[in-house]
């Protein structure tokens, strides 16, 4: 059912406009502070996950829960501007598989229901983030 709803978001992603000024997505994920238990909720997930742990051994997990926090609140039409480095300078390296980028977005979308986000808005911001896989898998 997961790997269903993430090749709906991806199709989704066809069709997905540039993060709008409207900040409608970003109120409803419940602002930064929203954004901020979303992703550190989905960093805790990804430690215990055995399919995609490893990748995220060797990092400054602090930096990464940061520019993740400031990348979707931009994404998600909020007042943050990201000042990370690009998806595929941040990735480069790491052949990261297809496979790896779905473990990702399941861990995320766990998280967002965890907060209770509403499917519609989660469905909002994946197809918002989706045209990142291509910047992120094989880099």
């Amino acid at each position: 059912m997961n790997r269903i709803v993430v090749l709906l978001c991806l199709l989704l992603a066809a069709c997905a406009q540039q993060p709008s000024n409207d900040d409608d997505l970003y109120q409803q994920l419940g602002g930064e502070p929203g954004l901020s238990r979303i992703v550190e909720g989905m960093l805790l997930r990804v430690a215990g996950d055995p399919r995609i742990f490893e990748h995220f051994r060797d990092v400054d997990i602090q930096r990464v829960r940061d520019k993740l926090v400031e990348q979707l609140c931009a994404e998600a039409g909020g007042p943050c501007v990201y000042s990370g480095d690009s998806m595929e300078e941040s990735h480069k390296g790491l052949a990261l598989t297809p496979s790896d980028f779905n473990a990702l977005v399941e861990n995320l979308q766990a998280s967002m229901t965890a907060e209770a986000v509403p499917i519609p808005t989660q469905n909002r911001l994946l197809a918002r983030l989706a045209p990142m896989r291509s910047e992120i898998i094989d880099q």
